[in-house]
């Protein structure tokens, strides 16, 4: 089965959506908040350098989706 991890910000009202969103569809997956967990936001970022919005789905180690809907909360960077 395919490892879905979430990098998101608990301030993002999208990351919230599309945790409800894996939650219902009753997908695993593991969640980290790159504004809390820097460690978290240094392997969001060596995923792709180019991403400074969450929320950020990788499946397998590639980044399948940035934003949810279209949409998406900016983060800083280090």
């Amino acid at each position: 089965m395919a490892m879905l991890e979430l990098y998101g910000s608990a301030r993002c009202p999208y990351t919230q959506e599309l945790r409800e969103w894996l939650e219902w569809t009753r997908r695993d997956f593991t969640e980290y908040d790159v504004e809390a967990d820097s460690e978290a936001r240094a392997r969001m970022n060596a995923l792709d350098s180019s991403v400074r919005t969450v929320p950020v789905l990788v499946e397998d180690g590639k980044v399948i989706q940035v934003g949810w809907q279209g949409r998406g909360c900016i983060v800083g960077s280090d």
